[in-house]
């Protein structure tokens, strides 16, 4: 299905430890705009897309959403290696080090863990399709905030490339959302389905 590359899609090298930084990016990690409920959501979609063209988007998007996933998770441990404990405690990072130490552990920003109900799957073509055009802007939001936020060159050139990707992704989903809609029948949108009108909507 796809060749995994023992290199990042972008490249990150941030030379200096930030754990308040890495609190912050960690949320596309596990958040609920984040990098993993992306792939999740796309790659669970696919099985029930009808377009087996866009079902191969879904695929293609999903595994590079896991490629999006490592980037975010090499810059957090970057920003959190070799962490000393009163770093920890003065980046208000203690509460994390408690629980994981640096390991790396999906959630938001906000301390919320990483749960199936960051993302949809329905098996209706159109709502999975919308939903991911929302999924992506969400995405492209959080790492705008992202961008408002913090100031370092090293850590903002990785989260620039990722934002970029978002607003691709984005307008793939608008070509096959497109598309979708003009191969409509009863077996992938039910709400334009007359019979499904006049048996369920009386």
């Amino acid at each position: 299905m796809w060749i995994y590359e023992k290199r990042l899609q972008y490249p990150v090298k941030i030379t200096k430890t930030c754990p308040k930084t890495a609190q912050l990016i960690i949320s596309q990690y596990g958040g609920p705009d984040g990098e993993l409920s992306a792939s999740m959501r796309y790659l669970s979609q696919r099985y029930t897309m009808p377009d087996k063209a866009v079902g191969g988007l879904l695929t293609d998007i999903g595994t590079e959403e896991l490629a999006h996933m490592e980037i975010i998770c090499a810059m957090v441990y970057q920003l959190t290696k070799n962490l000393s404990v009163e770093e920890a405690k003065t980046a208000g990072f203690d509460a994390y080090y408690i629980d994981h130490t640096a390991a790396l552990w999906p959630q938001a920003a906000a301390g919320v863990p990483f749960t199936a109900t960051e993302f949809q799957s329905k098996g209706d073509a159109v709502t999975d399709l919308t939903e991911n055009l929302a999924a992506e802007q969400k995405a492209r939001t959080v790492y705008d905030n992202l961008l408002r936020m913090i100031p370092d060159q090293e850590i903002r050139e990785p989260l620039k490339f990722l934002r970029a990707r978002e607003v691709v992704h984005f307008q793939r989903f608008g070509e096959a959302l497109e598309k979708t809609k003009e191969s409509l029948n009863s077996s992938n949108f039910y709400y334009f389905n007359p019979e499904f009108d006049k048996q369920f909507l009386k």
